[in-house]
């Protein structure tokens, strides 16, 4: 069994690596556990992404982050959570998926697997869940899902050319891929399921997708749902129309994400079954189960909205504050 630490974290995408290093300010050991690389979320963003904000929104751990634009793109951001990773010599172990906990409050053991299927535990006083959401796709649960044709993450739009593409989502991320593929010579289609485009797209996006929609270049279906794909086709079923059935080569279902409940769960950690929000002490951000604190935007449940790296950056501070209170007064 590996050596006892003070803190172990789950996740290393910003938010785990920023409580990763208030928690080795306060001279506590540490070690963080990720199921995939370095900032895992961020990597599967589209690779020519440009962020909303600004760089000093994403800092972390008092290093500053320099950008040669206003708002940082996605490689500088993967560069630069690297850079803070290294300065900090933070102990990550990667391609670890953590599988459940046991003991108690100051006497977990956290049992995890590698890639290879290697069985392991690590014993830690505290437990520090940051697991965010982007892993984990809301799925349409049709037929035809599985096929290799269909993505719930958009990339890039270069091998879409000449092809014809179905967009599933109103949301801002479906908008972005919407407009991407057509401006690179895809025939994209987009299929919402309510009236209108989410009123969540960001307010610069919002115009320019309206028009290519008015113009003709992006086709839109609103009311209207992809009931089953197939390998050269799918159905789409449109309030008051007859089911559709639509040539198609690619769908990108960018219908959401979700926190891993089942992991929540599985810690003990109890979930507000209409809100899916975890119990939470929101001065301290410890879950239901002493010793086992929640951070980032799992704390919002399906409101993922709410809660981004420019905020859940900073919970890193309420929590070791807390810990370390805590530690005092024993």
């Amino acid at each position: 069994m590996a050596e006892s630490v003070d803190v172990l974290v789950v996740g290393a995408g910003p938010t785990g690596l920023a409580c990763a290093i208030e928690a080795q300010k306060a001279k506590l050991s540490v070690l963080v556990v990720e199921k995939g690389c370095l900032v895992n979320s961020l990597f599967h963003y589209p690779t020519g992404m440009t962020f909303f904000t600004t760089c000093d929104r994403l800092e972390i751990g008092d290093i500053p982050f320099a950008s040669v634009h206003l708002k940082p793109t996605r490689t500088e951001a993967l560069e630069y959570y690297r850079r803070v990773a290294e300065h900090y010599r933070l102990p990550i172990r990667f391609y670890e998926r953590v599988l459940g906990v046991e003991g108690a409050d100051g006497d977990f053991r956290v049992r995890t697997q590698t890639r290879s299927g290697e069985g392991k535990s690590y014993p830690s006083r505290k437990i520090i869940m940051a697991t965010g959401y982007y892993d984990l796709p809301n799925l349409l649960g049709i037929s035809g899902e599985d096929l290799p044709k269909v993505s719930h993450y958009y990339f890039e739009a270069h091998p879409f050319y000449g092809q014809k593409v179905a967009v599933i989502g109103g949301a801002n991320s479906a908008a972005i891929a919407a407009l991407d593929l057509a401006r690179h010579g895809a025939e994209v289609t987009l299929i919402v399921r309510e009236p209108e485009l989410s009123p969540h797209i960001k307010y610069w996006i919002r115009p320019d997708i309206e028009n290519r929609i008015k113009e003709g270049s992006i086709k839109a279906l609103y009311q209207a749902e992809v009931k089953e794909i197939a390998p050269g086709w799918v159905c789409v079923h449109q309030a008051g129309q007859p089911p559709l059935q639509l040539a198609n080569d690619y769908v990108f279902a960018l219908t959401g994400y979700h926190p891993d409940f089942d992991l929540l769960r599985g810690f003990g950690i109890e979930i507000n079954p209409e809100t899916m929000r975890p119990v939470c002490n929101p001065e301290t951000l410890e879950s239901n189960v002493p010793g086992v604190y929640l951070a980032g935007v799992i704390i919002a449940g399906m409101d993922t909205n709410e809660i981004f790296i420019e905020n859940g950056r900073f919970h890193g501070h309420q929590i070791v504050a807390d810990i370390v209170k805590k530690a005092r007064s024993l």
